[in-house]
C-alpha cells in the first residue's frame, strides 16, 4: 500500500492538523512529502526516525507547531534543515512565505531539490552551503533552526542572515534553554519563549525568539 493511501496515517495527520488549527486539506501535500522522505531515507539515511507514524508527530506536526509564529513573515532561512525540517512543512502550510533551505550535506541537498521539484514548491529554494558561507546578509525576516546547536552557536554562524531592522531567530528547543539564553552574544536579546503543544508528542517543546537589539 502506498503511504499516501494509508487511511490510519492520514487520519492521524488530519487530527493533528485540526488540533493545531490548520486545514486538513494540507494532509495531501504533507503525505506526499512524507512518502518521498521514507523512500529516500532507505538509501540516503536522511533521518534516524524510520516509522512513518512517528514521522507524522516528530517531523510534520512538530514543525507545523511553529506556523502561528511564522505566519506573516515574507522570508525565512531554515539553517541546517537536514531533510527539510521545519522548512518544507512550513512552506507547504504557508504559500505566502518564501523558505530558503540551507544544508551543506550533498545527499540531503539532493533530496531537498527533488522534494521542492516534485512538490512544486515555488516558495522554496535550496542553498547547498555551510551556514556561515551563505552570502545573503540581512536577506531574511527570520532564521530558524531545529535541533541544530545552542543559541549562541546558531547566531555565530547564521547571525548575518536576518535583516538589521527586526530580524529574528526562531529556535525550536526542547526544555527551556536557560543557560543558552544567558549566553546570548552582544547585539541580541531574548524576545519570547513560548511552550509549544505538539499533538501526539509527550515531550517539552519551546519556541525561543531572539531579536536584534
Amino acid at each position: 500500500m502506498e503511504l499516501t493511501d494509508d487511511t490510519a496515517l492520514r487520519a492521524e495527520l488530519e487530527a493533528g492538523l485540526r488540533t493545531l488549527g490548520l486545514a486538513p486539506t494540507l494532509a495531501d501535500p504533507l503525505l506526499a512529502y512524507l512518502a518521498l522522505l521514507v523512500r529516500w531515507n532507505k538509501t540516503y539515511n536522511l533521518t534516524a526516525v524510520r516509522d512513518p507514524r512517528e514521522m507524522v508527530v516528530r517531523h510534520l506536526l512538530d514543525s507545523l507547531a511553529m506556523v502561528p509564529h511564522v505566519d506573516g513573515l515574507a522570508t525565512l532561512a531554515d539553517l541546517g534543515t537536514g531533510p527539510g525540517l521545519p522548512g518544507i512543512p512550513l512552506a507547504i502550510a504557508l504559500p505566502g512565505l518564501h523558505v530558503t533551505l540551507v544544508e551543506s550535506n550533498g545527499k540531503k541537498a539532493r533530496f531537498l531539490r527533488e522534494a521542492v521539484r516534485q512538490l512544486k514548491l515555488r516558495n522554496a529554494d535550496v542553498a547547498e552551503s555551510r551556514i556561515e558561507a551563505v552570502d545573503r546578509p540581512g536577506a531574511f525576516d527570520a532564521i530558524t533552526a531545529r535541533a541544530l546547536a545552542t543559541l549562541p552557536d546558531i547566531l555565530a554562524v547564521g547571525g548575518h542572515l536576518p535583516k538589521t531592522g527586526g530580524g529574528r531567530l526562531l529556535a525550536m528547543k526542547g526544555v527551556h534553554p536557560v543557560d543558552e539564553i544567558a549566553a546570548l552574544p552582544a547585539g541580541w536579546r531574548l524576545d519570547t519563549v513560548t511552550p509549544l503543544k505538539v499533538p501526539g508528542l509527550d515531550a517539552e517543546r519551546h519556541l525561543v525568539v531572539v531579536a536584534r537589539t
